[in-house]
């Protein structure tokens, strides 16, 4: 590799929301060696690193502007499958969609999986997924047995909740701030069919929201909600819930058929003739405040009849690859997607207050999208005994300040509530809200660990310098 900083290696790079930009000297490694030389160049340079998947956080986790990203994509190799235990050992660039694609048709499918099969494993537990089931199965780190990841210093380190449990513990929602995975053991969930039976049912107001919530994480294996944001009033909080269950041994008549690749596969079309490629272009016009209004009230009458059905896991999980490139809808500015996590005794104030204070500030959100969860012992945790609410805005031209100082009163709101935040998601996150957020006690161990780990503070990003500096 080249000691120098080839220029065509310049790129302007995105967030998934495409709201921030930055432009970084983009590597694209296939093995550990060419990392490490990465490494040794960015010290030569006096350079710092970002690691980037999939390129899917909504804020600016994966950009380091002026300077090194590493796009670990082709760090894709699954290493080993194990059908009889249900283990599997990858590389962090393996995605969501590569490991189902091999599991499922042996009978198991991911523990825990995003709302995109698109994202790959190293960014997913640099931020420590959750989805669904978040309040049975908790985040995706729960499920390594144990991983290897290269320190910056060239040592390579294997950590499991035993063996090295403190870098265990950090570097699953670490944000890649410590070192890079370089191969990952994760125990698969057994399935008995490719479907989930679902339930369908409308909730009319936040209260109901929040109590469906709680009782279906009793109740069943999965269960996600859909918030109108733009309603108000009584009709606050209103949405729909999804609950869903595996199915169980003998209940699937064509278990075979229903775990194949090909049937879980997401049609290209809609109705069978309609291009989804181009969808986007005609969800642009409804992307304002009435419009959006307008789609969302349609959404809620059409959802007040209840349904039951079965559906296939992929169908029922990755709801944002129904559409591709659906968030270029928003428009040349693109979204910020905030995410609060609240105990399940303040939920119901914090979001009212939340949501009221964007429709006073005419800044109301597009989408919003509720799960139930439990906490866990990772140290940069953003998990509670409690509920989220992920929000979706655009960002226009006008807008920007104004919606950066909504979403640091949400901050406030949502540490005052004694919830917690998610760097994945939350872009506009001050280092003050941060250490409040985590903890001095917290922060210090985080450093304490990054020194030892990164001494030449090699690995930084947009996001570390913005909360953490």
């Amino acid at each position: 590799m080249n000691t120098t900083l080839p220029y065509e290696k310049l790129t302007l790079l995105e967030n998934f929301g495409h709201s921030l930009r930055s432009p970084a000297y983009l590597f694209q490694p296939t093995e550990a060696e060419e990392i490490s030389q990465v490494f040794k160049m960015a010290k030569q340079h006096g350079m710092t690193i970002t690691l980037r998947g999939a390129g899917r956080s909504y804020n600016d986790a994966a950009l380091n502007g002026g300077g090194i990203v590493l796009d670990l994509r082709q760090v894709n190799r699954i290493l080993a499958w194990d059908p009889a235990t249900g283990l599997l050992q990858a590389e962090p660039g393996v995605t969501l969609q590569q490991l189902w694609q091999t599991i499922l048709p042996d009978g198991w499918w991911p523990p825990v999986v995003s709302g995109t099969m698109f994202t790959t494993l190293g960014g997913c537990l640099g931020m420590n997924i959750h989805g669904k089931n978040n309040f049975r199965m908790g985040t995706l780190g729960e499920h390594v047995l144990e991983f290897t990841i290269l320190l910056p210093t060239g040592a390579e380190v294997t950590c499991s909740p035993k063996k090295n449990g403190d870098l265990f513990r950090a570097c699953i929602g670490g944000m890649g701030m410590l070192g890079v995975f370089t191969s990952i053991t994760l125990r698969m969930k057994k399935m008995a069919s490719g479907l989930l039976e679902v339930h369908a049912f409308p909730v009319r107001s936040l209260d109901e929201q929040l109590e469906a919530l709680l009782d279906g994480a009793t109740a069943h294996d999965y269960v996600v909600g859909w918030l109108d944001a733009t309603a108000r009033g009584k009709g606050l909080g209103r949405g729909q819930i999804h609950a869903a269950d595996y199915l169980h041994e003998g209940e699937d008549p064509n278990a075979k058929k229903t775990m194949t690749v090909e049937y879980q596969t997401l049609p290209a079309t809609l109705f069978g003739v309609f291009p989804k490629s181009i969808i986007h272009y005609f969800m642009a016009p409804c992307m304002n405040n009435l419009g959006a209004w307008a789609v969302n009230t349609v959404k809620y009458i059409m959802g007040l009849r209840q349904g039951h059905f079965n559906q296939p896991h992929a169908a029922f999980h990755f709801l944002l690859d129904y559409v591709p490139d659906w968030e270029l809808a928003y428009g040349r500015n693109g979204l910020i997607q905030y995410q609060s996590f609240i105990p399940k005794e303040t939920a119901r104030e914090a979001w009212t207050e939340i949501l009221e204070l964007s429709h006073r500030r005419g800044l109301p959100s597009y989408l919003g999208v509720t799960k139930r969860h439990r906490p866990d012992n990772f140290l940069l945790t953003h998990a509670v005994d409690g509920y989220s609410l992920a929000l979706d805005f655009k960002v226009m031209e006008g807008n920007r300040s104004e919606m950066a100082q909504m979403l640091q009163d949400f901050d406030r709101i949502t540490l005052e509530a004694g919830g917690r935040l998610y760097f994945a998601k939350n872009s506009e996150t001050t280092p003050e809200t941060a250490v409040r957020f985590l903890g001095e006690e917290t922060v210090r161990k985080f450093r304490t660990l990054k020194k030892n780990c990164d001494p030449h503070n090699l690995l930084e990003s947009d996001l570390y310098r913005r909360v953490f500096e």
